[in-house]
């Protein structure tokens, strides 16, 4: 699949509009144990989640999955990663932490941010 830059951007535009509405939410749930555990490890907020997803540029973008859950094969998924400076909540260190964002924007552009948690393998940048 041939990706454009301006397809990403406006893709991002969309995201953006809708966290700046406060019309999205991050899944934190039993299957999401690797969001929960960036709040936990790391003194990071909503507020400061609303940053990062509003930091994100279309250099940022890794690639885009087609949702492989039973029932949910139409929805497409679009991956992004940030380096963003966190201070350690058991520490007193701030660090670099690379994240992996995964959003599922629904046809009622509501943002649902799939997965917002450490890389555990580095993305590749379709940009970079």
């Amino acid at each position: 699949m041939k990706i454009e830059l301006k397809d990403i951007e406006a893709y991002l535009s969309q995201v953006k509009a809708a966290v700046r509405n406060n019309r999205y939410r991050i899944s934190v749930n039993a299957k999401r144990q690797d969001n929960i555990e960036l709040f936990l490890n790391y003194v990071l907020d909503e507020a400061k989640a609303k940053e990062i997803l509003l930091s994100l540029m279309p250099v940022d973008f890794s690639e885009i999955l087609h949702n492989e859950h039973k029932g949910f094969e139409h929805e497409i998924l679009y991956v992004f990663g940030k380096d963003v400076s966190l201070l350690e909540r058991h520490g007193s260190e701030e660090k670099i932490v690379s994240l992996y964002i995964k959003f599922n924007k629904l046809d009622n552009c509501f943002v649902i941010v799939i997965s917002f948690h450490e890389q555990k393998h580095p993305l590749t940048y379709y940009f970079k």
